[in-house]
């Protein structure tokens, strides 16, 4: 081979790589691209619980990837993020959480992400928050107060929490259709008048000397309010399950319970029952308890899988506890 012919081999040899190189670039590229709109291009919403979880994506939709950080059957008082999770709230367009000291771990996280510039939007605060009141804290029990974060036991507050996060997305999130947002917002909201008629109807079948509720925690204040019930108790005398009851606690407890003649207690599926069952020791048995699932949902067709099929069994419960016996 002559020389000539070497260096036109050697020129065909480079432009083959040259074009080679070329269509290889073409294909990352196009992947790139097939990725952003796939994947991250769409919004994402973050969702600290599991039930605000749940009511965002039946207000969402299509519209938006709704990322839900707490895990079926988990607590919201105790359960924590990986570096991922972290993370993916300060990558958010938005980040819906309850609030009013629920998410005790998680609550860094998202001052974190709103001030790195995410809109974050606390369901709690603006669901008109009730207090509970403990010996401690001075209230009908001694005084002040703590604001009650288990809003979500009213159906009438979730309703009215489903028009104002419909109206955070469309203000925060681009590229949301804002009809089909509010269509979505506007027909779950009718299910859950539709639940707070059922929930009504169902509780009139509770006398009403037996309307009264001792729970493992203060959790089901909002739910008393707007049925009618009066909250004797809680095992553990505060509004997180991460304190604990002392001998007095206890013994103020049963106290109460024997004077207003009740023998249920309505314990959360998610926790040990054996804080309720210790009444049953203090109170020489006889004691009732009764699971509900009040502050997380359950991994699917475990029986409260959604917001509304969780109330519907609650008040099953609850209505089966109070009338038997």
């Amino acid at each position: 081979m002559s020389r000539a012919e070497a260096k036109q081999r050697a020129r065909v040899g480079v432009a083959r790589l040259r074009h080679l190189i070329a269509g290889l670039l073409a294909l990352v590229t196009a992947a790139a691209a097939t990725a952003c709109t796939t994947g991250d291009g769409r919004p994402d919403i973050v969702v600290t619980t599991n039930i605000l979880g749940d009511v965002t994506r039946e207000i969402v939709g299509d519209e938006a990837d709704v990322t839900v950080l707490m895990k079926p059957n988990a607590d919201p008082h105790s359960f924590a993020l990986s570096a991922v999770q972290a993370a993916e709230l300060e990558q958010a367009d938005l980040v819906v959480h309850n609030g009013l000291g629920l998410e005790e771990n998680v609550l860094r996280h998202v001052d974190a992400a709103r001030e790195s510039g995410v809109a974050t939007f606390a369901a709690g605060e603006a669901a008109d928050p009730l207090t509970f009141h403990t010996a401690d804290d001075g209230g009908p029990e001694g005084g002040g107060g703590q604001p009650d974060p288990h809003f979500w036991t009213d159906p009438d507050r979730m309703r009215k929490v489903t028009g104002l996060i419909a109206d955070q997305v469309v203000e925060n999130v681009d590229g949301v259709d804002a009809d089909a947002v509010r269509t979505n917002a506007d027909r779950y909201a009718k299910r859950l008048t539709d639940l707070t008629t059922w929930m009504e109807k169902s509780f009139g079948r509770v006398p009403e000397d037996r309307r009264a509720l001792v729970t493992n925690h203060h959790v089901f204040g909002y739910l008393a309010d707007r049925f009618g019930f009066k909250v004797i108790g809680a095992v553990i005398p505060s509004g997180t399950t991460l304190a604990s009851p002392s001998s007095s606690d206890l013994r103020s407890l049963t106290e109460a319970m024997e004077r207003a003649g009740v023998r249920t207690v309505f314990a959360d599926s998610s926790q040990p029952a054996r804080l309720a069952e210790v009444l049953r020791t203090e109170m020489g048995g006889g004691v009732r308890v009764v699971e509900l699932y009040s502050e997380s949902l359950t991994a699917q067709g475990a029986g409260a899988d959604t917001y509304l099929r969780m109330m519907r069994a609650n008040t099953t419960a609850m209505v089966t506890g109070l009338t038997a016996g």
